[in-house]
């Protein structure tokens, strides 16, 4: 049996974004994105509510690993997707997944080649998942993370092209909330390079996991779920914005 420690130790380190080599339009599109998560979080915190307790409302008792809302969250038009749920515990209350649905992906993406025994969701059922958001007990956000692929049942999107599908995440209607579907979709374009770092080193680590354990499908592998985790300050985030756009 290897150790925790061990197993960690075989992943290749994760470096954080510079924001000063962002270009300009994206470093505006983060300021603007952070000007509408404040503005979602304003309006629940006025009325007393907050992101979470919004998604679990009516949703009867929370238990772990069960999806909320129950299906999920889908946007037909966009074919965006998300879902909380619970079941890493320490700090964090839950995370949210988001996703992308192979019909609202960009033209000519393709999923890995894939020989193992699991079978995947294809065609118009193929599924990507983008990046998790950690949420502490008091409804806010506390870090991103990227998964392997048995934890969020997709199918296997090269990083670049997961990253081409960023820019198409929107839930454009009400349910479960709207200023809920709004920050999350806010929340993926102003940590946006944060998000692309997580997913070029999910691959990485995956490659290397995959030299390291070559009698093992990868991406099955129950040893290896959390691939990379950021932990996050919507605050923090904003004021680096604003500090690269004046260095500009």
């Amino acid at each position: 049996m290897v150790s925790e420690d061990r197993l960690h130790a075989q992943l290749p380190a994760l470096a954080s974004p510079d924001l000063g080599q962002v270009p300009r339009a994206r470093l505006e599109a983060m300021r603007a994105a952070g000007a509408e998560v404040l503005e979602c979080q304003r309006v629940l915190d006025k009325a007393g509510l907050d992101l979470v307790s919004e998604v679990l409302r009516g949703q009867g008792t929370f238990y772990e690993l069960e999806h909320y809302p129950t299906d999920d969250v889908f946007d037909r038009e966009t074919h965006a997707q998300y879902y909380y749920h619970a079941h890493r515990g320490s700090a964090e209350h839950g995370h949210f997944h988001t996703f992308l649905r192979a019909p609202g992906m960009p033209e000519s993406v393709a999923p890995v080649h894939y020989t193992g025994e699991e079978i995947w969701p294809s065609g118009d059922e193929s599924i990507s998942h983008l990046i998790a958001i950690s949420m502490d007990a008091f409804g806010r956000p506390i870090s991103l993370f990227a998964v392997n692929r048995w934890v969020s049942a997709e199918a296997w999107y090269p990083a670049e092209e997961v990253i081409r599908m960023l820019d198409r995440f929107a839930i454009d209607h009400a349910f479960p909330s709207w200023p809920v579907n709004r920050w999350i979709g806010a929340m993926l374009r102003l940590f946006r390079p944060q998000i692309e770092v997580l997913v070029r080193h999910r691959d990485t680590v995956v490659d290397a996991w995959r030299r390291t354990h070559p009698d093992t499908d990868v991406f099955e592998d129950r040893r290896l779920d959390v691939t990379g985790e950021f932990a996050i300050s919507i605050d923090a985030q904003i004021a680096a914005v604003k500090a690269a756009l004046a260095r500009r």
